[in-house]
């Protein structure tokens, strides 16, 4: 369970900086285009290899490569939570009892709501 990058740039959690070996999860990579020029204002069309709705972080290096690693951003709200590891496991726990059947009914909890 998220096992995949993810944003946390209020709290900077996410490595910006890492190395590729972290970066790439799959060495496998599909050719999309043999060959494009950047427009005008040095943009790539390059919609055909890219998920709707996905954020990336962009990287590239010292001889002009560029890798897209999709991430997900955290609202800054919840940034707590994955920067407490403690906290951060016990959701999981409650998510893997939750899963698997393991839960109790506790019953209305309304008369202890705030109004």
């Amino acid at each position: 369970m998220w096992d995949f990058p993810t944003c946390l740039r209020m709290g900077t959690a996410y490595p910006f900086n890492m190395a590729m070996t972290q970066v790439i999860k799959d060495p496998e990579f599909e050719l999309m285009v043999e060959s494009q020029k950047p427009d005008s204002k040095k943009r790539l069309s390059i919609g055909q290899a890219m998920v709707a709705g996905v954020a990336y972080a962009i990287y590239r290096n010292s001889l002009g490569q560029i890798v897209l690693d999709p991430v997900v951003t955290i609202p800054a709200s919840e940034v707590w939570l994955f920067k407490n590891k403690k906290a951060l496991a016990s959701v999981k726990r409650g998510l893997q009892d939750s899963a698997a059947g393991r839960t109790h009914n506790l019953g209305s909890f309304a008369a202890h709501a705030k109004e």
